[in-house]
């Protein structure tokens, strides 16, 4: 489980043999298990700097990326309901950095921070949409039970066998998502509020669809050799070293709460829809 922070495209920065896709790699500089770290007023900084190639270019690129974790004050902390009392609370702020360094071979190239969290299996998982929006599969196939679509809510029951993703574009995406699993009492929901701007560059695309560009949302289940888990993502617009903007930052923040259901799902309705069942 955890938070953790890659680049996109994917294609690029995870199959090194693309268009080929034998292969799923993660280049370990990209997260190395080691940074430079300080500390500030409560806030921890983590500093990475990697040297990464692209597979599709054959280039490499120079990267800095920062994450500054702190304290998120409880979004509830002005409810007096019952619901939001009955509710334990733990919350974080991240804010990411990415800065691209020198020149490398094609100063064109778009790169974007992506961020994930990863969390325990079969949930599940809450996406408001400013309309209805169909979801893009990218891997697998997601049964119409598993997958349901609504005029406001996206709702993808994370509990399959295998692997798959799917992607939600900016236009439709509202910057929250969120995540229920557990039962009774001990019923946990997970909220990432996050920035949105459909008139940015989001530049991760489906594996055999590489101009189809736009999608700041996505989520991967799996449930295979290669564990079992569930990750709620986001984008961030993406920026290129030749473009004169070859730096961009991001903040985020990720709201935990475990307690009853029934309390729950009315923080739920609350935070992300009135459409949650």
């Amino acid at each position: 489980g955890g938070d953790r922070t890659w680049l996109a495209p994917e294609v690029d920065f995870f199959f090194p043999n693309f268009p080929k896709l034998d292969k799923y790699f993660q280049q370990r500089e990209l997260d190395p298990g080691r940074y430079q770290t300080s500390s500030s007023s409560g806030t921890l900084t983590l500093t990475n700097r990697a040297n990464l190639k692209l597979s599709r270019g054959q280039h490499e690129v120079q990267l800095e990326i920062e994450k500054s974790v702190s304290p998120a004050l409880n979004p509830l902390r002005y409810d007096t309901s019952a619901e939001a009392e009955a509710l334990k609370y733990a919350g974080y702020a991240l804010r990411t950095t990415l800065q691209i360094h020198g020149k490398s071979g094609d100063d064109t190239t778009r790169i974007g921070l992506w961020n994930l969290l990863q969390m325990p299996h079969g949930g599940d998982l809450l996406v408001p949409t400013t309309a209805r929006s169909q979801p893009k599969i990218y891997m697998g196939t997601i049964g119409p039970e598993d997958l349901i679509v609504g005029e406001h809510l996206i709702v993808y029951k994370m509990r399959a066998t295998g692997e798959h993703k799917l992607g939600v574009r900016a236009t439709a995406v509202t910057g929250r998502a969120g995540y229920i699993y557990g039962s009774g009492n001990q019923t946990s929901l997970i909220v990432r509020n996050f920035s949105v701007n459909p008139s940015g560059e989001y530049v991760d695309v489906p594996w055999a669809e590489l101009d189809n560009f736009g999608f700041a949302f996505q989520a991967c289940n799996v449930n295979s050799q290669l564990g079992a888990f569930s990750e709620l993502e986001y984008h961030v617009p993406a920026v290129a070293s030749g473009s004169g903007e070859a730096r961009c930052e991001d903040v985020s923040q990720v709201w935990a709460f475990r307690g009853p259901e029934a309390a729950i799902k009315t923080i739920a309705r609350l935070l992300l829809s009135s459409d949650v069942a």
